[in-house]
């Protein structure tokens, strides 16, 4: 079975947090279709998209660099 992580963001500006519950939906359901096991999830609440200074962004990077090296 392959594995994933689920990543959703929304912007102060334009959304709101059912955004989150939507992408977090829609992941789900297409991980589901294929036999994808989601095992982790990473939220950023109000944040820009325009750099890659978001909190959870960064530690999903670090965890798939840890990932990485044990597999």
């Amino acid at each position: 079975m392959k594995t994933a992580v689920i990543y959703a963001r929304y912007s102060s500006d334009r959304q709101t947090e059912q955004s989150i519950e939507g992408q977090v939906r829609v992941c789900n359901d297409y991980a589901e279709r294929n036999d994808i096991l989601i095992v982790s999830q990473y939220i950023d609440r109000a944040t820009t998209g325009t750099n890659d200074n978001r909190d959870a962004f960064q530690q999903m990077m670090k965890d798939s660099d840890i990932a990485s090296k044990v597999f």
